[in-house]
């Protein structure tokens, strides 16, 4: 791992050291019933009352109420989601900004919404100088769920504190405020935020794996960051080399890594949290694909490659999430890493190789080799730890793409009730997927020279069919996560690089497939 220069916001001086992967956020969450004893930034979550205008809150002094009415009206403020305003130097309060912070109607206010309430106020304050914030909450209905939406909150800024500056030979000072939440039951915002803060750091560790460059998020490289990471959590690592994975009979994985002087791996993670049989998430981790000798021609394209191991990155977020919940469940997640290159001993078009599986497979194009590295890790999974069910996700196919866009991933099944619930923790989530058909299919894989070849048309529904033939009668289930694992220039809220898409969805789903086949 790399040593940076790290600027200490205490001192005011550049030191030399590296910076801690815990250390992915410097603010700090405190839950209380009452307001600190001093703040330089008061927030007012606004909800719209029942006559569809901003509710009136009660803050500080009359002479503070009537400044902030008047504001209100001066800013045509509707408190519609997100929407906010800010009054400086608010008179009758100590603090040095008032913020307004709408959250739209709060009787129909969801988890998601919520979130995107905190990313907006933490995008908000980055820019400002605000050391200790005190957030009112008490507009919000006080019913059952009132502590969770605030958790809720809090967990959105965490997410948008996020940075990646660890190549940053200056990086600017991350936020560092202390949020001070005033709820009536600051226990059980407090418990609820603990377990989002799990999850947080689960997206965390996915986003700085995505945002590795090539050059540093080598096969080797990133089982060895997956390991420092999640290891001490109590997850069980085991990390198989190229020779292990030859010996294991798994070529399409090993093929993919013939061009590259870093060979292919296979990284297993378990969290053993009930002696149920597994739930196995198996993700695609090609650390940089360069298309081989089906070479990306378009610059931007080969750019945002680093970015090929989205998959394997949602599976290790997931078992560090579910690891610091303490989860009583049982997953393991199988992370095939490769690095497709061009050289003298590179996997060529219309090579044959033959998977763990026995299944041959003709290389049509070796631009399409995240489902070779997907169809061994998915054996291995069904194979060495007889999952109860299979969840794969993979930025797979560019069709996925035209056909969805970058708002949904695909998700193929032949199971109904799976598809169901992959759903159900998309919307949960706001990771949404919409199912796209498995078939009539069948044919679109076949190959002249071997059992089946790894290209087909339509394009996503080819890579789907490919995979399918290797889950076995495990009950499986597709995410096409393709252009779903980077902001881009139009994100809501506006960040940048890894989204750490799909931590969120599969921990969601995790959940709700193991409550609902439970003995």
């Amino acid at each position: 791992m790399k040593t940076m220069l790290r600027y200490s916001a205490a001192v005011g001086l550049l030191l030399v050291a590296f910076v801690a992967q815990a250390d992915y956020l410097q603010t700090q969450n405190l839950f209380s019933a009452t307001p600190p004893a001093e703040a330089d930034t008061v927030v007012v979550l606004v909800p719209l009352s029942t006559d569809s205008s901003p509710a009136a809150p009660a803050v500080g002094s009359a002479e503070t109420v009537a400044q902030f009415q008047r504001a209100v009206e001066a800013q045509a403020f509707t408190g519609a989601l997100g929407e906010q305003f800010e009054v400086l130097a608010p008179a009758g309060m100590n603090a040095k900004r008032l913020i307004a912070l709408g959250v739209g109607d709060g009787a129909a206010l969801q988890r998601a919404d919520a979130e995107s309430v905190g990313a907006a106020l933490a995008l908000h304050l980055a820019t400002r100088p605000s050391s200790t914030v005190a957030v009112n909450t008490g507009l919000l209905p006080q019913n059952d769920s009132h502590s969770a939406l605030v958790a809720a909150v809090a967990h959105g800024a965490d997410l948008a504190n996020y940075r990646f500056d660890r190549y940053k030979s200056a990086p600017e000072p991350r936020p560092a405020q202390t949020y001070h939440w005033l709820v009536s039951d600051p226990q059980a915002a407090e418990a609820r935020y603990a377990q989002l803060r799990a999850l947080a750091e689960g997206v965390f560790t996915a986003r700085e794996l995505t945002n590795l460059p090539g050059s540093d998020g080598y096969p080797a490289a990133f089982a060895d960051h997956v390991r420092q990471r999640l290891e001490p959590l109590g997850i069980t690592i085991t990390v198989l080399t190229p020779k292990q994975i030859l010996q294991e009979g798994m070529e399409a994985l090993y093929g993919v890594s013939r061009g590259s002087q870093h060979g292919s791996h296979l990284l297993i993670a378990q969290w053993r949290g009930s002696k149920d049989a597994p739930i196995a998430l198996v993700g695609k981790g090609i650390t940089f694909d360069s298309g081989g000798y089906n070479l990306k021609l378009d610059a931007e394209s080969l750019l945002a490659m680093t970015g090929d191991k989205a998959g394997a990155a949602a599976v290790a977020g997931p078992l560090e999430a579910r690891a610091r919940q303490r989860a009583p469940v049982n997953v393991v997640g199988i992370m095939p890493l490769s690095q497709n290159a061009v050289s003298g001993t590179a996997q060529l078009p219309g090579d044959v190789v033959t998977s763990a599986s026995g299944i041959t497979i003709e290389i049509a194009n070796t631009d399409a080799e995240g489902r070779l590295v997907l169809a061994d890790g998915i054996w291995y999974a069904r194979e060495k730890f007889k999952p109860r069910v299979i969840a794969d996700i993979a930025t797979l196919t560019g069709s996925k793409v035209r056909a969805l866009g970058r708002d949904y991933a695909a998700v193929f099944s032949t199971d109904d009730a799976l598809v169901d619930s992959v759903t159900q923790a998309g919307e949960l989530t706001r990771e949404r997927v919409w199912r796209l058909p498995l078939g009539p299919y069948e044919k679109i894989i076949e190959s002249t020279v071997a059992d089946i070849r790894n290209t087909g048309s339509p394009g996503a529904q080819a890579g789907a069919v490919f995979l399918q033939q290797f889950a076995g009668d495990t009950p499986w289930v597709h995410v096409d996560m393709a252009g779903n694992g980077r902001y881009d220039a139009t994100s809501k809220p506006p960040l940048t690089g890894a989204t750490g898409y799909g931590v969120r969805l599969l921990t969601e789903w995790v959940t709700l497939y193991a409550n609902s086949t439970a003995e």
